[in-house]
């Protein structure tokens, strides 16, 4: 069957057994994949896979099963609603959402990316390979490349019908140096389109390892730091973004939690979350619910003016949802998360204006940061020393802990070299008087 009758006769399912409402999710990957091992391409293959999700609503109470079994539909429907049946009625369920008006989004799907073959696929690989070797010194560990064709239906009971087709295609490479003292580096690009240059990411790898040999201390004490667009993102995603959840808003779990309208950031700074940015990894027409994509201004010139919202959050206050729900795969109920978080402060040649500081490619460690209070202390990976306006020498060790929301207000300047890493988009952060320990 296609898609859409493997939705409708859901819909009809639930209704027969007596849903009050009902939500069909279905999802197909074709995913080829490369791993990297020790400079050689250790393997290479197809994958396919497909299943759906239903979720429905009886007196109140939610209920959610799945399957990749596509011929077991009444049976998966009908646990849905035993689940719903034996618990209790949500007093905050509103309702599912409703048909609205869905945008134009551009920049998702590449002819180019569905056509390669896994043959194009091994040799994109072997290009990153061919980067790292580009230096004499240099091996690569590990790496893999990825490469993805989606298709996602949603539909429900309340006359939502979604559709929609995405690529995307991915490089990552881990090297480190041969030498006595061995130095490591990663690199790492992503894009829903064939515009990635996979022989300069193994070459970036392999010049920044080989950049961070001979590494020397630095004195401990407050000081100016650059956080990479690698760096930066690590950070943000693990001790900010949780806390523009409504979630988290409406549990108390967040430190943002009543200030809209007030000061949190630097003047300049200004943070979007946008579903329909062109190109974006999380860039759709609608979320995983089926609500209509937008833009989202989170932070405005330094000013909190909005927290991010699904269906059900935006029930218990009376709102529209923003469109964020989103889920992990078709095996799971959709949830409030961040689409692209876009980053935006004005650019300038930061590493000039800088006298005494340190420059921090990756960091290590971001994980344990404290989500609800923003605390966090990572390991600064590739790391070097600016000194009246130039990077000098990289950096043998380096610990850098803060406070992520004294972190935003902090920020001086950034860099021109935007970056996509995952659904983060961000350039170089300049940020004053961050505890760094060498």
């Amino acid at each position: 069957m296609e898609n859409y009758d493997i939705g409708n006769k859901v819909l009809e399912f639930a209704n027969k057994y007596g849903a009050d409402e009902a939500e069909v999710f279905i999802s197909e990957n074709q995913v080829t994949s490369a791993s990297v091992r020790r400079n050689l391409i250790e393997s290479a293959r197809n994958q396919q896979g497909q299943g759906l999700g239903i979720r429905v609503v009886k007196d109140g109470a939610v209920g959610f099963a799945s399957t990749n079994i596509f011929n077991r539909l009444e049976e998966t429907v009908n646990s849905a609603i035993a689940m719903a049946k034996v618990r209790n009625s949500d007093e905050d369920w509103k309702n599912l959402p409703s048909n609205g008006k869905y945008p134009a989004v551009n920049g998702i799907f590449s002819k180019k990316v569905n056509e390669l073959e896994l043959e194009d696929c091994i040799s994109l690989t072997k290009e990153m390979i061919d980067g790292v070797c580009s230096f004499s010194d240099i091996m690569a560990p590990s790496g893999s490349f990825s490469r993805m064709v989606s298709n996602q239906l949603i539909m429900n009971t309340n006359s939502v019908e979604v559709e929609e087709k995405g690529t995307a295609v991915s490089g990552f490479i881990d090297v480190i140096t041969t030498s006595d003292v061995p130095s490591t580096a990663y690199d790492f690009r992503i894009s829903r389109d064939m515009d990635i240059d996979f022989y300069g990411i193994g070459k970036e790898a392999a010049n920044l390892a080989n950049s961070c040999k001979n590494g020397v201390s630095v004195e401990s004490g407050q000081k100016d730091v650059v956080f990479h667009p690698f760096a930066f993102s690590d950070i943000i995603e693990s001790s900010f973004l949780s806390s523009l959840e409504a979630d988290n808003i409406q549990k108390g779990r967040s430190s943002l939690t009543g200030k809209l309208n007030t000061d949190i950031a630097a003047r300049n700074l200004t943070i979007t979350d946008d579903g329909i940015l062109n190109g974006g990894i999380a860039s759709s027409v609608s979320d995983d619910e089926g609500t209509p994509s937008q833009s989202t201004g989170i932070i405005k010139d330094g000013l909190l003016k909005s927290y991010i919202y699904d269906s059900y959050t935006a029930g218990k206050e009376e709102r529209s949802s923003t469109g964020n729900a989103v889920r992990g795969s078709y095996t799971s109920t959709p949830s409030v998360g961040t689409r692209n978080v876009v980053f935006d402060y004005p650019a300038s040649d930061i590493i000039s204006e800088i006298k005494d500081g340190v420059f921090v490619t990756n960091v290590i460690g971001a994980h344990t940061a404290n989500p609800i209070s923003g605390d966090f202390s990572v390991e600064g990976r590739n790391a070097f020393v600016i000194k009246d306006g130039q990077i000098e020498k990289p950096i043998k060790s380096l610990m850098v802990s803060g406070n992520i929301f004294e972190l935003l207000r902090n920020v001086k300047g950034a860099g021109d070299d935007v970056r996509m890493v995952g659904s983060i988009i961000t350039p170089s952060i300049w940020v004053s008087n961050m505890n760094v320990i060498g």
